[in-house]
């Protein structure tokens, strides 16, 4: 390793990061065993309702932007397309699960979650899971998992309910009821988000016209449960989502337009049946779950349009899922305690639809692609504690894809415990895949780009190791918590655009990536009414033939966020967002694309406030960048002006 980045690597990990709560939130995502975050050997971050409401988060984009080792590149304002790069792999690279199940779109580009359209009004908490996930999770899990945890009823009958206005004519409310009578538990939400929107165009350019981009998005979501004894439950979870956007054209120049939109809808269902036997030493979960979506993208042509572009275009994705997965605890052993064996088995069946009817300097392009793939996968893992400090996790799976063959992963990790010196030490490996998308075998358009039915699956390996520590001061027991992680991995065979002689492109098995970094948190509590969480992550991420930066991977990402109480029921929360240069397609101020480049670095300052009237009763108020930023995370489209959002919400029990 050059001196130089050494040097990087070692002043990085000086710099503290947030560490974990004082109560140590809890994740069955990382090992599929709950367990305290500071022992899982990963980087783990745990989002709560709590979190969404003090940040004002509405969306699963705005919360997962100050997460260490992500990169959100939204193109525009709420409901446009947004990806999400984990520890600098591909945003495809990353499995989203929905109450543990791939909920990944089969329809989309590269088999991609869509972060831009997802609402919190139904969400517990989310865990993401940073670091190779395949040997628990199967394909897609290369850089990590975000596992988005919906609620359930659990507690006597409550209630609660959030109305919001502000500027620029934007409005939201949400409501929800939950309890528990009897055998039966229920929880239902719903939300309605709308506003004007902000032109996303970047002012700097000479095509600009000012035009708001307007968002709306729906939701509805329920989940019951029946008790059949006291050990085995029955369940569903339903749940539909509808987001409507508008957005320009990055075409050939960018092209202002007033008449591109994209209609979102989304349903998302599951049934199962969760028992704990044994005396409580298995417990096992079997369920079905169906996701159907469906994107309509609708462009009208426009005279004044250099590009002369239309679009009518529907793409509809489908996955069934159905999975059987077993914890049994295992008498002690000596000195190994708390132990557990894990395993399971899953079946997978993906469809994709996609019509196409557009047209582009005056040329028309119609075509339709039907496509399919399925996958059978069983793992197993063992998870124990060895003389009470040394936490030892271990996972294999093997998983059979129809579209070409079987790939066999594995992750395995320790976390030793030093609290002598108020200290744990992690470190952990795996491997991952990513299988080829049905986009990527299969799709074609009108510029004669198609997929490639003969791709081989991404592979990779990765490994981490870091340490977290808690330090006194200024009269406190843990007045700083600190945590610092080195990760490193290599992506081979992975899928790329490639020209053809005709001038088109098709999908490939041509690069490798090699990526390393180091994330770094700090959380201080200099007293018990201020606190200060702040993150900094370094990352290379560069194409091993050429040596070059791949695209939308900042080196350099941090954030702070201060939480103020200045007097008991006030809280005051500014928080600061920074993105470094990154390598982007780049367009001019003409408008028109000028090749690859490094885009400019952004700063985008929050600031959010509430107020507790009464046990039911709070007032809030949330500001967004409320400097007026015109950072671009995808070049030539901005994020959205300053805007505030005042409201109430009000709960019951």
């Amino acid at each position: 390793m050059p001196h130089y980045r050494l040097g990087l690597y070692l002043a990085a990990a000086l710099l503290p990061l947030a560490a974990q709560a004082d109560d140590q939130p809890i994740t069955v995502t990382a090992t599929r065993i709950a367990t305290p975050a500071p022992d899982v050997p990963a980087g783990v971050t745990v989002l709560t309702q709590a979190d969404f409401a003090a940040q004002g988060d509405t969306t699963l984009a705005q919360a997962l932007a100050n997460v260490p080792g992500l990169t959100l590149a939204q193109s525009g304002g709420p409901g446009n397309a947004a990806s999400v790069f984990m520890r600098g792999a591909n945003s495809e690279d990353v499995l989203v699960l929905v109450d543990g199940v791939p909920v990944n779109d089969p329809s989309e580009a590269n088999g991609a979650f869509n972060f831009g359209v997802y609402t919190l009004a139904d969400v517990e908490r989310v865990e993401i899971v940073r670091g190779p996930m395949s040997g628990l999770y199967g394909g897609g899990a290369i850089g990590g998992v975000i596992n988005i945890i919906t609620r359930r009823g659990t507690r006597p009958a409550q209630a609660s309910i959030s109305l919001a206005g502000g500027f620029p004519a934007q409005g939201q409310a949400s409501a929800s009821v939950s309890g528990v009578a009897g055998r039966f538990d229920y929880a239902l939400s719903g939300s309605l988000d709308e506003e004007a929107g902000f032109d996303a165009t970047a002012q700097r350019l000479a095509v600009y016209a000012g035009h708001r981009d307007p968002y709306r998005a729906k939701l509805g979501a329920a989940q019951f449960g029946y008790a059949l004894t006291q050990q085995t439950r029955l369940y569903v979870i339903l749940r539909g989502q509808s987001t409507d956007s508008a957005f320009p054209d990055l075409g050939y120049p960018v092209f202002d337009d007033p008449n591109s939109y994209d209609y979102n809808t989304n349903f998302f269902g599951k049934l199962g049946v969760s028992s704990t036997l044994l005396d409580g030493r298995l417990h096992t979960d079997l369920f079905i779950a169906r996701l159907q979506t469906r994107l309509h993208y609708k462009n009208l042509l426009d005279a004044t349009d250099p590009n002369q572009a239309s679009a009518n275009d529907v793409y509809r994705g489908g996955r069934t899922d159905a999975q059987w997965n077993n914890t049994l605890r295992l008498p002690d052993a000596g000195a190994f305690t708390y132990s557990s064996l894990l395993f399971g088995a899953e079946y997978a069946d993906d469809t994709a639809r996609e019509h196409v009817n557009e047209s582009s300097f005056g040329a028309p392009f119609i075509s339709t692609v039907r496509a399919a793939q399925h996958s059978w996968a069983g793992h197993a893992g063992v998870q124990s504690t060895l003389a009470s400090r040394l936490t030892l996790t271990a996972a294999l799976r093997d998983d059979a894809v129809s579209s070409f063959g079987n790939a066999l992963t594995w992750r395995a990790g320790g976390v030793l415990a030093v609290p002598e010196i108020n200290t744990r030490f992690k470190a952990a490996g795996g491997t991952g895949f990513l299988a080829p998308s049905l986009y990527d075998l299969h799709y074609i358009d009108n510029y004669g780009d198609s997929g490639n039915p003969n791709l081989r699956p991404e592979r990779s390996i990765g490994w981490e190791a870091g340490a977290e520590v808690t330090l006194p001061g200024f009269g406190r027991p843990e007045f700083a918590d600190l945590s610092a992680s080195y990760f490193a991995s290599t992506i081979r065979n992975l899928i790329q655009a490639v020209p053809l002689p005709s001038g088109a492109y098709t999908e490939a098995n041509v690069d490798r990536a090699d990526i390393d970094g180091v994330e770094t948190e700090l959380r201080l509590t200099p007293a018990n009414w201020v606190t200060a969480d702040l993150t900094y992550t370094y990352t290379r991420a560069v194409d091993a033939r050429t040596g070059t930066a791949l695209l939308r991977r900042p080196q350099n990402t941090g954030g702070a966020t201060l939480t103020f109480i200045p007097w008991p029921g006030l809280n005051i929360m500014p928080q600061v967002q920074y993105e470094g240069r990154f390598n982007d397609y780049l367009y001019a101020n003409s408008g028109y694309p000028i090749g690859v480049g490094l885009a400019r670095a952004g700063t985008v300052v929050n600031l959010s406030a509430s107020y507790k009237l009464d046990e039911h009763f709070t007032l809030f108020a949330n500001g967004r960048n409320i400097l007026g930023s015109r950072f671009e995370p995808v070049n030539g489209l901005q994020i959205p002006g300053a805007s505030v959002l005042i409201g109430v919400r009000a709960g019951f029990e």
